[in-house]
């Protein structure tokens, strides 16, 4: 189990922000029991945390499912007090959302089958205007045996079935969940970053080079179309600055595997060394924010920048690991990573990481030569993020302004190194 984390005067953990986790999915797919399991969670690690129930709320402002029209829970046309009624309901869940934010909440759930496109986008620009992060977690299930067991476990024993004959409560809440699939649109707009939970856990997809998602280390975002862009550019130019580098050593591309990713005499490696370092409680502040709210430990990262880790953190110390590799190899990474790489292999001092410069766009060509290191840095790609004249820097990620702050030298363009 995880440790709690500590809380602020506030409450708050104030680096995060306060952040909206809007549900999605059909009737019966676990989005009750995910939902308070999560906010078990993050009560745990000292988060504020609440769970806004749209059943619980209509069950508790308009009785049960029998004391509401026919037509409550069918979607598609609807009488004019269905529509008030459903309203009704709506605003006050929004309301309760807001109550919390306003009274020093972090994090509420939003516990409803948000089906449509529409609904959920709703929701999502309206808080979204106030500042508040947006999260879609949609919880979806093809397991029929799941399905119809959550249904005789949980749903007909809840207030809506109350003294209903329980294969008369079956057959109705089945006939419910076929209404809503007529409907139902899955998650597909990129707009917020989302988890998409499949089977209650079975599986768990997350949608959070130049990405959708930049400021956060745990991000695994899609790339953008810029990181389209630079991704396919990367593979052109990598291939033919590989083929010329050989020749000129009297040797073809074709009798050396290059170990990157899949195609023709390609290995694939994935390392989860590759990763961004993990800033710890500092995830998307910037230098400044640090400085600000966390005086003490700042003081002691910039006396020790390479070995200092930040609460709940890595430091560069830790992330120094090398693979032996008889290959040819293409990295792809992370800059603070690859930073660690360049001064291990051009054999710069441990305390200098923090200050390397890595350029996005440029390809960095290392070569071990009998008297040492011949490096060269390559540009490929004029697109955001370029520390030169790029526009879309992104101004919360740590120690990738740490670096251009510092204006450490540009270690990738040095030739030789001893």
């Amino acid at each position: 189990m995880v440790a709690p984390l500590y809380t602020t005067a506030s409450g708050l953990l104030f680096h995060a922000g306060k952040i909206l986790i809007i549900t999605v999915g059909l009737p019966a797919r676990g989005k009750t029991h995910i939902s308070r399991a999560l906010e078990r969670y993050l009560r745990w690690t000292g988060v504020k945390t609440q769970v806004v129930s749209l059943g619980d709320y209509r069950r508790k402002t308009l009785g049960g499912a029998q004391k509401l029209p026919p037509d409550y829970f069918t979607l598609g046309e609807k009488s004019p007090e269905t529509v008030a009624l459903r309203q009704k309901v709506s605003d006050g869940c929004e309301q309760l959302i807001w109550d919390f934010f306003n009274a020093g909440g972090q994090v509420v759930i939003y516990d409803a089958n948000n089906g449509t496109r529409e609904r959920r986008q709703k929701i999502a620009e309206k808080f979204d205007k106030a500042g508040i992060h947006i999260v879609i977690l949609e919880s979806s299930c093809d397991n029929e045996e799941l399905i119809m067991s959550n249904i005789r476990s949980v749903k007909i024993s809840s207030p809506d079935y109350r003294t209903w004959d329980p294969e008369k409560a079956v057959a109705d809440y089945y006939r419910r969940i076929k209404d809503h699939e007529i409907h139902y649109e899955p998650v597909e707009e990129t707009t917020w970053p989302f988890v998409r939970v499949i089977n209650v856990g079975e599986k768990i997809m997350v949608n959070s080079g130049h990405s959708l998602i930049e400021h956060s280390y745990k991000a695994d975002s899609d790339l953008s179309a810029p990181g389209w862009d630079y991704a396919e550019r990367l593979r052109d130019f990598v291939l033919d600055r590989r083929a010329k580098s050989l020749k000129a050593r009297g040797m073809e591309a074709e009798d050396r595997r290059l170990v990157t990713k899949d195609g023709p005499r390609v290995k694939v490696v994935e390392k989860p060394q590759m990763a961004e370092i993990n800033p710890g409680v500092w995830d998307g502040m910037t230098p400044d924010q640090v400085r600000k709210y966390y005086p003490d430990e700042w003081e002691r990262f910039v006396n020790d920048p390479y070995a200092y880790r930040a609460p709940r953190a890595e430091s560069y110390h830790d992330l120094c690991e090398l693979e032996r590799e008889t290959e040819d190899l293409l990295i792809i990474g992370h800059a603070s990573v690859i930073r660690c790489m360049l001064a291990y292999l051009i054999g710069l001092p441990a305390s200098e990481i923090p200050a390397i410069e890595v350029a996005r766009g440029d390809l960095i060509e290392v070569v071990p030569t009998s008297y040492g290191v011949h490096s060269q840095a390559y540009h490929f790609w004029d697109g955001p993020g370029r520390s030169n004249g790029g526009s879309g820097k992104d101004e919360h990620n740590f120690y990738e302004n740490y670096a251009e702050d510092t204006q450490g030298k540009r270690r990738p363009e040095v030739e030789e190194a001893a």
